[in-house]
């Protein structure tokens, strides 16, 4: 199925009067080692900026500052404190690990952790790092069916051992159901593998092409997921989306940046909630 405008405004309705932040879903973050906590900040920037309620970034303590220096509406864990990423992760809806994680053994028991507390109600976004680890390690999902995986192409072939030249529609379908998840397969026109139908994204400009932009999107997915029904429709809504606010924005931009996505995320959705 093509990803069309028809589908996002199915999915970003009016919000409601009778409303609360609770209302709009629990968001935790993890990621940003000391030398990519830029990674984290961009996806917590389109967390936010998507309509998340709450969002908690677990990261390392040197990230603490320059985050809340970019979005003081999240709050902050130290990765180091398991006591504190216990009790945050209790109370989320969404969790998203994997944007500049890392692979260092700390990095490992963090994904451990994680998979080890994902509870039935929690949805898991897998990104970045985290895919390269999951590989790597040959870890088990507790709940596939509630996992997301953001893979490019590389991360897919580690993923799967399917070579790039070797990742057909066929292929990809059946080494997505082996795994249970939804793939989201990012290339210049993303493919989303879900758990009922196959998605096809065909928006898109080479102008998004500078690093950050996969953070942005796995944000834009956690936000998304955290106040939306959570389906294919909603993430293949949040993946047009964020080509579609490019696309827009390449019309007057040589170069599209990922924390431009997040700026006019707030405004784009407006736009579609009001065609309902």
């Amino acid at each position: 199925m093509i990803i069309d405008e028809r589908l996002v405004q199915q999915v970003i309705t009016p919000r409601p009067a009778e409303s609360h932040k609770g209302t709009y879903g629990r968001t935790v973050l993890i990621g940003g080692n000391e030398q990519y906590g830029g990674a984290i900040i961009m996806s917590a920037l389109a967390t936010v900026n998507s309509g998340a309620g709450l969002t908690t970034v677990i990261t390392a303590p040197k990230n603490h500052a320059p985050l809340h220096a970019h979005l003081p509406e999240a709050m902050c864990v130290d990765w180091h404190d398991k006591k504190m990423i216990l009790s945050v992760l209790e109370t989320a809806d969404i969790l998203l690990i994997g944007p500049g994680l890392g692979t260092t053994p700390e990095s490992f028991d963090l994904l451990e952790l994680i998979l080890a507390h994902q509870t039935k109600k929690q949805w898991l976004i897998m990104d970045g790092s985290a895919l390269t680890l999951f590989a790597k390690e040959q870890l088990e999902l507790p709940y596939p069916k509630q996992t997301v995986f953001t893979p490019h192409q590389m991360e897919w072939q580690r993923l799967t051992s399917l070579a790039i030249a070797d990742q057909t529609k066929e292929k990809n379908s059946m080494k997505q159901r082996e795994l249970g998840t939804t793939v989201i397969l990012k290339s210049h026109q993303t493919t989303i593998y879900g758990q009922k139908m196959i998605y096809q994204n065909t928006i898109g400009s080479a102008a998004m092409a500078t690093g950050g932009m996969g953070d942005t999107l796995a944000g834009t997915i956690a936000g998304f997921l955290a106040q939306f029904p959570k389906n294919d429709q909603t993430i293949a809504a949040a993946v047009y989306l964020h080509s579609y606010i490019g696309d827009q924005l390449a019309k007057s931009q040589y170069v599209v940046l990922p924390t431009q996505i997040s700026q006019h995320l707030p405004q784009w959705m407006h736009h579609f909630s009001q065609k309902n």
